[in-house]
């Protein structure tokens, strides 16, 4: 299965937690769910359910790496391993071009639960072999002991209740059916039940439908094979036995399988295998599929003829990485890059200009991280290419004129209203200054 890239360490998490689980739960989880998923996985159930409502704001998944000492690839393994067991459900959103992931951790089952469940009991039967179950078996659950006969009074007994109407009574008996019936179609089983008169309905009831389809998933058994068993695990009276029916899904299994024991085994996705069927054509093509797979210390190496990478190039591109968040085929195309660019040195200075500006583009493969370099290039090349302006300018006659109005020129050859009124004001002071100085005189 491909994982590189599902999740980035600036990926913020948050957890939460419905239901506490019981009391001794750590037995579960190391004796039951641990032979099945492994120990990366139980380890993280551990640390995400140690944080349930621990931080107020969401982490980064950087913080997971360091408290597990895992890759973020092996993280997202464990991950999906915990929700296909039953131990976590994961919600995811986008905010601000960032992903948020809400972890809800589920509390496992109890010994006696995890006993009652015929697929995981199977799952580790075959797992840990027969006297170790028997061992655990015995330790956990406990023989019911004789107590009397029961005379423990009934809810209908105690407390009146309004009756729901028979239209409700009849769409709730539809529902339950059709939740059963989802899982799997029992047509086929319940033809063949009568074809042979036996009472389909004796057979086919919710509990025995549940264990059909647990061991038909578990199994991966054909419908003719379940039909087989089925009939084997019937009575004289009709009835469905469980152990039987079970160890003749198992026996059938290893018969098919040529007594190979059953596993756990990661599913490879229908994606996955065609891209890996599909063999690159190119040049470009090899180097991207190899940028795609490949960690950027061998790729370092590989640029070194072999050698060691030093571990001042792996220092730098480690930074480099968990702080702006690159998923490694980006990482690895920004190495080759930057070493193509700078002769052959990895310029920590040039190489994080460079990585914030693809960690703010948002890209995820080597062949999208390539394609933008090469559209970044060309910009840079025509760019370069185009002619430029000659800055010796002749400030003497290219300076810029300003404009100047025609009334700013004439200014001097018409005077204007209040020139004149000032005038003609001071030549009658004159004349009013003589009259009154002759009048001095005079008098």
């Amino acid at each position: 299965m491909n994982v590189i890239g599902k999740i980035l360490p600036i990926d913020g998490y948050h957890v939460v937690m419905d239901e506490q689980p019981f009391i001794d739960f750590n037995a579960s989880l190391t004796h039951f769910y641990q032979p099945l998923i492994g120990v990366q996985a139980i380890s993280l159930y551990y640390t995400l359910f140690y944080e349930v409502d621990y931080a107020q704001k969401a982490q980064t998944h950087h913080t997971l790496m360091t408290y597990l000492n895992l890759t973020l690839d092996n993280i997202y393994r464990a991950r999906i391993k915990l929700e296909a067991i039953g131990l976590l459900k994961t919600y995811k959103r986008r905010e601000d071009n960032r992903d948020y992931y809400t972890y809800s951790v589920q509390r496992p089952y109890s010994p006696n639960q995890f006993f009652g469940e015929p697929m995981l009991s199977q799952l580790l039967l075959h797992h840990i072999g027969e006297q170790k179950y028997n061992e655990l078996y015995a330790r956990y659950v406990k023989d019911s002991i004789a107590y009397g006969e029961e005379v423990t009074a009934d809810f209908n007994e105690v407390f009146d209740t309004i009756t729901p109407s028979s239209s409700a009574v009849l769409n709730m008996e539809n529902e339950k059916e059709n939740r059963e019936t989802d899982l799997m179609d029992f047509s086929w089983i319940e033809q063949s039940l009568r074809q042979r008169f036996i009472p389909a309905e004796k057979v086919l009831h919710s509990v025995n439908k549940k264990l059909i389809y647990q061991m038909k998933v578990l199994y991966d058994a054909e419908s003719i094979e379940i039909e087989k068993a089925l009939l084997w695990a019937l009575d004289e009276d009709n009835q469905l036995n469980q152990e039987e029916f079970k160890s003749a899904c198992h026996d059938m299994f290893i018969s098919r399988n040529n007594g190979q024991a059953i596993r756990l085994n990661e599913k490879m996705a229908a994606v996955d295998t065609q891209v890996s069927m599909k063999q690159p054509a190119t040049k470009e093509e090899q180097l991207i599929h190899e940028l795609e797979n490949i960690s950027p210390k061998q790729l370092l190496e590989d640029l070194s003829d072999g050698n060691h990478a030093s571990e001042q190039d792996i220092k730098v591109v480690r930074e480099v990485m968990t702080k702006q968040g690159l998923p490694a085929p980006v990482m690895n195309v920004l190495i080759h890059y930057v070493l193509l660019q700078s002769n052959m040195k990895l310029s920590k200075a040039y190489m994080e200009t460079i990585a914030g500006h693809w960690s703010r583009v948002g890209l995820k493969t080597a062949k999208d991280a390539m394609n933008f370099a090469k559209q970044e290039q060309e910009k840079y090349k025509s760019s370069k290419s185009k002619p430029r302006k000659s800055n010796n300018y002749n400030y003497n006659n290219n300076y810029k004129k300003e404009v100047v109005p025609d009334w700013f020129n004439n200014r001097k050859k018409t005077p204007s209203k209040n020139t004149t009124d000032s005038n003609i004001s001071e030549q009658e002071q004159q004349e009013i200054e003589a009259k009154l100085q002759k009048y001095l005189n005079e008098s």
